[in-house]
């Protein structure tokens, strides 16, 4: 494997690490929405400023809420795992290929 199939590899196993964390942000975000924490708690805002920008996206596009529950969150969170799943396949197979 030459010197570019080793980078590859290494940003495919980096993107997987960031789809991963930004996977639990997501699901911590679904978690605030049921406890109600503090607003101003700079972790709690950090998390909404994550995600809040991108749930907002997916609800105008689709009727995501049904009753009192948002299913934004949850799309997002498929649609995170989808592009985990494409993206590090795709680069570590373009990695073998190099």
């Amino acid at each position: 494997m030459s010197g570019t199939g080793i980078f590859l590899v290494w940003f495919a196993k980096i993107l997987n690490i960031v789809f991963t964390v930004y996977f639990w942000v997501i699901f911590a975000r679904a978690l605030f929405s049921w406890i109600r924490p503090n607003p101003y708690n700079p972790v709690v805002r950090f998390v909404y400023r994550l995600v809040d920008p991108v749930t907002y996206r997916i609800a105008r596009m689709l009727p995501t809420r049904i009753g009192m529950v948002d299913f934004a969150p949850f799309l997002l969170m498929i649609a995170v795992m989808f592009l985990q799943e494409l993206f590090t396949r795709l680069l570590l197979q373009l990695a073998l290929k190099v």
